[in-house]
C-alpha cells in the first residue's frame, strides 16, 4: 500500500516537461520529432563559462560551499542585479539557489501559509500555481488576452486584492505569453501595492535579457526603491548564458525574506552545485556582449513563427516582446479537436511538440519555444500546417 502526503496530493506534474519527454521517448522510438515545447536556449554555453566550470573541477572546487552560495557568488550576482536590472543592494540580501525554479519555491514555502492568498496572472508559468497549492495557499487567477498583449492593468490587478492576499506573481518578459510590463505600468502597479502594504510581488525576471522592445528592461524594484522590502526579484544565468543544466538562480530582497529562504535551503539541497557557481561567476563578470547577437536572432525566429501562424487559417498568435514563446490561439480549431490536449497530441503525431494552453492556465491554444533554428522551426510550422490543414 502507498501512501503519500495530502500536500503532494493538491499538485499535478509539469505538463511541459511530461510533453519534452514524451517527445524524448518518441525520438528514441525513430520517430521524426521536433520539438517546441521545452524553455530552453538552443545555442551553445559560452566558451568563457565552460572554462571557468572546468578550471573549478581542477582547482578542486568540489566541496560544500555556504548554503546561499560562495561569497564570490553572491557578489557576482550582486553585480548582475545592479547592472542588468538597475537594483543596487548588499550581498546579503542576495541567495543562490539550484534555479530559479527552487528560488520561487522557498520564497512561497517560507511565507505562504494555509488558506492564504496569491494572484498568478493567467496565462502563468506551469510550476506557480502548483507551489502555491503545495504551500497550502490558494491560487487568485488574473486572466488576461491576446487583445491586451496578456497584460493586466493596474486596476485589475487590485480589483482581486482581498484580506488575506500574500503575493502577486509578476513575469516580465513572460512565460508563456512573452509579455513584457513597460515602465508605466508597473508604476502604476506600484501606486496600488502602496495602498494596500500587505502585498508583496515576486518579479520574476528571468527572460529579461530577451526583450525585444528595444528599451531598456523595466522591473519593479528599481522603479519603485520604497517598496524593496517587499519585492523578491528571481533571475538566473538559465536562459541569458544557456546554462539550463547548471542549475544557479539567484534572488534579491528584503533580509529577513532572504534569511528565510536559506534557512529553508539548508534542509532542502543545501548549497547549489559548486562548480555551477564558478561557472556562474564568470557568466556574470564576463562579456555581455554575446547576448546582442543571440537576441537579433532570437527577433528574428519570433518574426518567422508569427508571421507563418498568422497566415495558417484558424491559428493565430500576438507579436510577444520577450522571451522565445508564443502563445498561440487555436479557438476556431476546436470544433474538430474537442480541447488543445487533444490538438497538441495531433500535432505531436504529425511530428511537432508542444504544449498546450490549459497547461498553463489559458484554454484553445498551445505554446511554441521558438529556442530552435531556423530550418527546425520552417519544418515545425510546415508540419502543423498540414495538421490542422
Amino acid at each position: 500500500m502507498t501512501h503519500t502526503s495530502i500536500a503532494l496530493s493538491r499538485i499535478a506534474p509539469s505538463q511541459t516537461t511530461a510533453m519534452t519527454d514524451r517527445a524524448t521517448e518518441l525520438r528514441l522510438q525513430g520517430k521524426d520529432i521536433i520539438s517546441l515545447s521545452v524553455g530552453e536556449p538552443d545555442f551553445a554555453t559560452p566558451p568563457h563559462v565552460l572554462d571557468a566550470a572546468k578550471a573549478a573541477l581542477d582547482g578542486g572546487e568540489t566541496k560544500y560551499t555556504a548554503v546561499g552560495g560562495t561569497a564570490r557568488m553572491k557578489q557576482a550576482a550582486a553585480l548582475h542585479f545592479a547592472r542588468d536590472l538597475g537594483i543596487e543592494l548588499p550581498v546579503d540580501q542576495v541567495t543562490v539557489s539550484a534555479g530559479g525554479k527552487q528560488a520561487i519555491f522557498h520564497a512561497l514555502m517560507a511565507t505562504v501559509s494555509e488558506g492564504e492568498e496569491v494572484i498568478v496572472p493567467s496565462p502563468w508559468w506551469v510550476s506557480y500555481p502548483e507551489i502555491i497549492r503545495f504551500a497550502g495557499g490558494r491560487v487568485v487567477p488574473l486572466a488576461t488576452s491576446a487583445r491586451d498583449n496578456f497584460r493586466f492593468t493596474a486596476g485589475e490587478f487590485e480589483a482581486q486584492i482581498g484580506p488575506r492576499t500574500q503575493w502577486l506573481m509578476l513575469n516580465s518578459p513572460g512565460n508563456p505569453t512573452g509579455a513584457c510590463y513597460p515602465a508605466d505600468m508597473l508604476l502604476a502597479i506600484g501606486e496600488v501595492l502602496r495602498r494596500n502594504p500587505r502585498v508583496m510581488v515576486l518579479s520574476d525576471d528571468i527572460y529579461a535579457p530577451l526583450n525585444y522592445t528595444g528599451e531598456r528592461h523595466a522591473t519593479l524594484a528599481n522603479l519603485c526603491p520604497d517598496l524593496a522590502d517587499r519585492i523578491l526579484t528571481v533571475s538566473g544565468v538559465s536562459k541569458s548564458h544557456a546554462m539550463t543544466g547548471f542549475r544557479i538562480g539567484v534572488a534579491a530582497g528584503p533580509q529577513w525574506l532572504i534569511k528565510a529562504m536559506e534557512k529553508l535551503q539548508s534542509h532542502s539541497s543545501g548549497n547549489p552545485c559548486s562548480i555551477s557557481q564558478a561557472a556562474a561567476v564568470a557568466a556574470f563578470e564576463g562579456p555581455q556582449d554575446f547576448l546582442a547577437d543571440w537576441r537579433e536572432r532570437f527577433r528574428t525566429r519570433r518574426d518567422l513563427v508569427v508571421s507563418a501562424i498568422n497566415a495558417i487559417p484558424g491559428l493565430s498568435t500576438p507579436v510577444p516582446d520577450g522571451a522565445f514563446y508564443c502563445m498561440v490561439d487555436a479557438a476556431p480549431l476546436m470544433s474538430r479537436f474537442g480541447d488543445d490536449g487533444a490538438l497538441a497530441m495531433h500535432l505531436l503525431d504529425h511530428g511537432v511538440a508542444v504544449v498546450q494552453a490549459s497547461a498553463f492556465g489559458g484554454r484553445d491554444g498551445f505554446r511554441i519555444s521558438f529556442a530552435a533554428d531556423e530550418a527546425k522551426l520552417e519544418e515545425a510550422l510546415r508540419r502543423i500546417a498540414a495538421a490542422v490543414a
